[in-house]
């Protein structure tokens, strides 16, 4: 079996991949002291949970957080017996070549994210992705990625606004039933949701004037769904969108080694 992990700047995920689908999905908080023997004790825990057999073969890795790479490859060496693609590192090829300025390094997650997107919607695509920072990501029409946005992402902005101004509430994120708010929770709640749809659409607009294609909005992350129901015109949603990238540049490395 695969084992695909996604290593976010807050999140650590790993799917088990069986070659047709996916048998589980767990989630962690990422923490650049983790061993390799405590990714195989929780990993191996709630595997054994699921009654799942520990049964993993291969380990592709895409990771924002450079610090965790090195006990990541001991599991992979000491419990898995593999040596793990690493998305972006010499030894893992791309399917499409990014054609960004030279010398410009392209975050793994954003490789990861439009070779999914290409894969299951074609190319001349926006992704959007709500985690730690808002992402706009662009594929052009042959798959690759060509360039996009960096925005600060919605939990990161909550967390600058309650440091700046401490008198402030920590808040949940929510769709208020208005824009204007008659107390503090609810006029937080309006900027931050309402604020983050305005970024989005003029965002996602203006990328289209630039590009002068049709182009469709492909909404990923955890607060996807939420920002969904706003008046974003999302042409989908893909809860998995990262995992499924995985395999594919695995499943892309593995027929270049057998051609």
């Amino acid at each position: 079996m695969l084992l695909c992990i996604d290593c976010g700047n807050t999140n650590t995920v790993m799917s088990i991949w069986d070659g047709e689908r996916f048998l589980a999905t767990f989630r962690t908080s990422t923490e650049w002291q983790r061993t390799a023997d405590q990714y195989f004790v929780w990993l191996s825990t709630l595997m054994e949970h699921k009654n799942l057999p520990w049964d993993i073969t291969e380990m592709i890795v895409s990771s924002t957080a450079p610090r965790v790479l090195f006990n990541l490859r001991v599991f992979a060496d000491r419990y898995c017996g593999c040596r793990p693609l690493v998305v972006g590192k010499p030894g893992c090829a791309l399917p499409h070549v990014p054609r960004v300025d030279v010398g410009t390094q392209v975050g793994p997650d954003r490789i990861v994210n439009t070779t999914a997107a290409y894969d299951r919607h074609g190319g001349d695509l926006i992704c959007v992705d709500f985690g730690t920072a808002t992402t706009f990501d662009i594929t052009a029409e042959d798959g690759a990625y060509v360039g996009g946005v960096i925005a600060p992402g919605v939990n990161t902005s909550l967390e600058a606004f309650h440091i700046a101004a401490a008198a402030l509430p920590h808040i949940d994120i929510t769709r208020p039933d208005k824009v204007i708010g008659t107390n503090t929770v609810a006029c937080m709640q309006a900027g931050v949701y309402w604020g983050y749809i305005g970024l989005t659409r003029y965002i996602c607009d203006q990328i289209r004037t630039e590009y002068g294609r049709p182009m469709k909005i492909i909404g990923t992350g955890g607060l996807a769904p939420l920002f969904a129901q706003g008046d974003v015109l999302f042409d989908a949603i893909e809860d998995d969108l990262t995992m499924h990238g995985l395999t594919v540049i695995h499943k892309f490395n593995k027929d270049q080694d057998h051609s």
